[in-house]
């Protein structure tokens, strides 16, 4: 049987969505673990709606920050790109940093993954290197020709403009 909140995932426009999690916040921690869970087409879209109601390191989700980070090398595609979304408006520790870290490396390098996916996990790894300078270097690494073939020159554009303000 279908939740109320199932529903309005895939009946409703993004405007409804919100407004309903909004109205209805006894629904947020469903949202969360539908969000964690592998019950498509249901749970890239909690993520997604998560992303678009959430405040910046929002307590409610501060719980699942290690559950979050451990699911994304399980996910598919767009469903890595939401949460990974959601964990860059989290504050983590140091731990859940590292371990993010690796995995938006290894989801950055996956040159054949979708473009949205690993300039997500790029701004992650530039946010990481910003607060940590020495990583620096190794973030110029991953901007050779290599990684950049299969981007869009819109895509091009954005990694210049986000290398520019870690390496001015």
């Amino acid at each position: 049987m279908e939740s109320a909140l199932e529903h309005k995932l895939i009946n409703s426009y993004k405007d409804e969505m919100i407004s309903f999690l909004d109205t209805h916040p006894e629904y947020f921690e469903e949202a969360i673990k539908l969000a964690l869970s592998d019950k498509q087409p249901y749970s890239w879209r909690a993520a997604w709606l998560l992303w678009s109601c959430m405040e910046e390191n929002d307590q409610r989700i501060q719980s699942y920050i290690k559950d979050i980070v451990n699911s994304i090398k399980t996910k598919n595609d767009g469903h890595q790109r939401e949460l990974l979304k959601i964990l860059l408006q989290m504050k983590l520790t140091e731990e859940h940093e590292g371990i993010l870290f690796n995995i938006c490396m290894d989801l950055w390098e996956q040159v054949n993954k979708n473009p949205s996916v690993r300039l997500t996990a790029l701004k992650f790894i530039i946010k990481t290197a910003k607060k940590h300078p020495d990583l620096s270097q190794e973030v110029t690494f991953l901007t050779q020709d290599q990684y950049l073939e299969f981007l869009s020159p819109a895509v091009k554009k954005s990694i210049s403009k986000m290398m520019k303000e870690l390496i001015p």
